[in-house]
C-alpha cells in the first residue's frame, strides 16, 4: 500500500496549512499554477518528475453503463511520480496537454464497471457529456494506506480539465503538484528548493505567510506507522484482557462444576477411577468450553469483516494462520485456566465426596 502511492513523493498544496485539534488541512483557494509546476521541474535539481493535479468527481458514461469516479487532470509526469504503468494503450503526450485533447487513461475499477472484460482502448466515453477517447488502461494498484481505491479514477490532460471538465477561477490554476525527488536522500533538498522557488515566484517576503504548503509523504507515512503501532498495542492489550477475563470465567465455571459434582467424582473414584482420569475429564471439559468460544469468535470475526468490507468498502484479509493462532490460543486458555479445577477435583477424598449431598 505504501509503495503504491509512489516513492520519494512530495505534495505541494494550495493555501497555507491550518490546524484545529488533531486535524490539519490546507486552504481551499487555488494559489498554484501550471507554470509553477513547469518551473519546479525545470529549475529544481533535486526533482526527478512533476505532475500538477486538478481533481474533481464526475459521472462517466459508456453506452448504457455509467460510473461516478474521480477525474484527475494532470500531465505525462504522473506515471513516473506515482510509479504507475499502463497495461495497454499509450500515455499522455505534451501535444495532448498543449491541445487540451479529449483523451483519457482509465483505472481498472472504472474499466471493470464500464466495460467488463471488453478492451476499452479506442472506445469513446462521456465525462460530463463531453466525449473522450480511451487511450490507455492503468495497471492495478489496489487500496492506498488510507483505504482509498487507487484504481477508481480517470486521468485526463490538465488543460482539458481546466477548460472543459473541472474549470478554475483563473486560467492555468491547479490544486496540487505531486513531485518525485531523485532519491530518498534528496527529499529535504528538494523541499528547500521548491519552497525557495515558489516564494520567489509568488513574491512572498522572507517572513511573509506562504500561500502554499509542502507535505513530505515519508513523514506522513511515519506518522501513520506510529499510529498503527499504537493501535496494534491497544488492540493487543484489549485482546489480552479479554483472554484473561474469559479464562477466569472458564475457571469459575469449572470450580462450580467440581463443587456441584463432588458426589459424582466420589462414585467414580470408588469404582476405581484414577486421579489422572478425573483430572483429564475436567481438563477436556474446560478445553471444550474454550474451543467452542474460539469457534464462535472466529465465525463472528469473519462475518463482521465481510459486513465491514461490503458496507464500508474496506479490504479485509483473513489469513489461515490467524485463524489457526486464534483457535490455538483458545485451547491454551482452556488448558491453563482449567488445570486448577481439574487438579482440585482429582485431590478429592472419595469417602468425603460420597458423603456430599
Amino acid at each position: 500500500q505504501v509503495a503504491s502511492m509512489g516513492s520519494n513523493l512530495l505534495i505541494v498544496m494550495s493555501g497555507s496549512i491550518t490546524s484545529g485539534g488533531l486535524r490539519m488541512g490546507s486552504g481551499t483557494q487555488m494559489t498554484l499554477t501550471l507554470e509553477d509546476a513547469y518551473a519546479i521541474e525545470r529549475e529544481c535539481s533535486a526533482v526527478a518528475a512533476v505532475a500538477p493535479m486538478l481533481n474533481g468527481v464526475a459521472q462517466v458514461v459508456y453506452g448504457n453503463q455509467n460510473w461516478s469516479t474521480g477525474i484527475q487532470g494532470t500531465t505525462p509526469g504522473i506515471l513516473e511520480v506515482r510509479d504507475a504503468a499502463l497495461v495497454s494503450g499509450r500515455p499522455f503526450t505534451e501535444q495532448d496537454i498543449r491541445a487540451a485533447a479529449k483523451v483519457v487513461l482509465l483505472g481498472q475499477t472504472v474499466v471493470d464497471n464500464l466495460f467488463g472484460s471488453m478492451d476499452p482502448v479506442g472506445q469513446i466515453i462521456r465525462i460530463k457529456k463531453v466525449p473522450f477517447t480511451v487511450i490507455g488502461v492503468l495497471e492495478k494498484k489496489g487500496q492506498s494506506i488510507v483505504g482509498q481505491d487507487q484504481d477508481d479514477l480517470a486521468y485526463i490532460p490538465v488543460t482539458t480539465a481546466q477548460k472543459k471538465i473541472i474549470g478554475t477561477t483563473f486560467a492555468g490554476m491547479v490544486r496540487t503538484i505531486l513531485i518525485k525527488a531523485r532519491s530518498a536522500t534528496d527529499m529535504e533538498r528538494a523541499e528547500r528548493q521548491i519552497t525557495d522557488l515558489l516564494k520567489q515566484r509568488h513574491r512572498i517576503s522572507p517572513k511573509g505567510e506562504m500561500d502554499f504548503s509542502i507535505r513530505n509523504l515519508t513523514q506522513m507515512l511515519q506518522v501513520a506507522e506510529q499510529s498503527t503501532r499504537v493501535m496494534t498495542l491497544l488492540l493487543g492489550a484489549i485482546a489480552s484482557v479479554s483472554l484473561l477475563v474469559g479464562g477466569i470465567g472458564i475457571m469459575n465455571i469449572m470450580l462450580v462444576s467440581v463443587t456441584e459434582r463432588t458426589r459424582e467424582i466420589g462414585i467414580r473414584m470408588a469404582v476405581g477411577a484414577k486421579t489422572w482420569a478425573i483430572r483429564m475429564q475436567f481438563l477436556v471439559e474446560a478445553l471444550t468450553l474454550s474451543l467452542s468460544g474460539g469457534v464462535i469468535g472466529i465465525i463472528l470475526g469473519v462475518v463482521t469483516s465481510e459486513i465491514l468490507s461490503q458496507l464500508a468498502g474496506w479490504t479485509t484479509i483473513i489469513s489461515p494462520l490467524s485463524v489457526v493462532l486464534a483457535f490455538g490460543f483458545s485451547g491454551m486458555v482452556g488448558i491453563f485456566f482449567g488445570f486448577y479445577p481439574a487438579y482440585k477435583a482429582s485431590l478429592l477424598n472419595p469417602i468425603e465426596a460420597l458423603r456430599c449431598e
